[in-house]
């Protein structure tokens, strides 16, 4: 666990959904003001609106690699290759902790695709392991991308 895993954490706990959660966590390291990045991230909590594809942790971690070192240039193969390259990794090592990306697998049998949002209960929190998810996505991104 390291400060970024320790806000991530705080800011789930506040009741952020898991992509605002981590990709907040970094804001001020991106030059993105804080109600930006809450914009900006909410709509890939519980897996995409809530249709439990691919995790918003996992999604987070995306979009600060982007914002880092994301291509510009569209037709440069070779950048565009080198930036999913890193995207994969992340991936993957997100998978060592949790052996998947998507949210439904994470969530086993709570999973469901309802788009109204879940209340924010101490059943709820004591029930998901999302708060850890999150703390993970957190660690990985800011070993993966450096962030000074």
């Amino acid at each position: 666990m390291n400060e970024y895993s320790e806000k991530a954490r705080k800011y789930f706990k506040e009741g952020y959904n898991c992509a605002q959660s981590v990709f907040c966590t970094f804001a001020e390291e991106l030059g993105i003001d804080f109600n930006t990045a809450l914009k900006l991230s909410s709509s890939f909590g519980g897996g995409m609106g809530r249709m439990r594809e691919v995790c918003g942790a996992v999604s987070a971690m995306f979009m600060i690699a982007g914002l880092k070192y994301g291509y510009t240039e569209p037709n440069n193969k070779e950048i565009k290759t080198e930036h999913y390259k890193h995207i994969q990794e992340l991936a993957n090592l997100f998978k060592e902790k949790h052996g998947t990306i998507i949210c439904r697998e994470l969530l086993g049998p709570l999973a469901d695709d309802n788009y109204v949002p879940s209340d924010r209960t101490e059943e709820y929190y004591a029930s998901r392991p999302c708060e850890q998810i999150i703390a993970d996505a957190a660690e990985i991104i800011s070993q993966y991308v450096p962030t000074n």
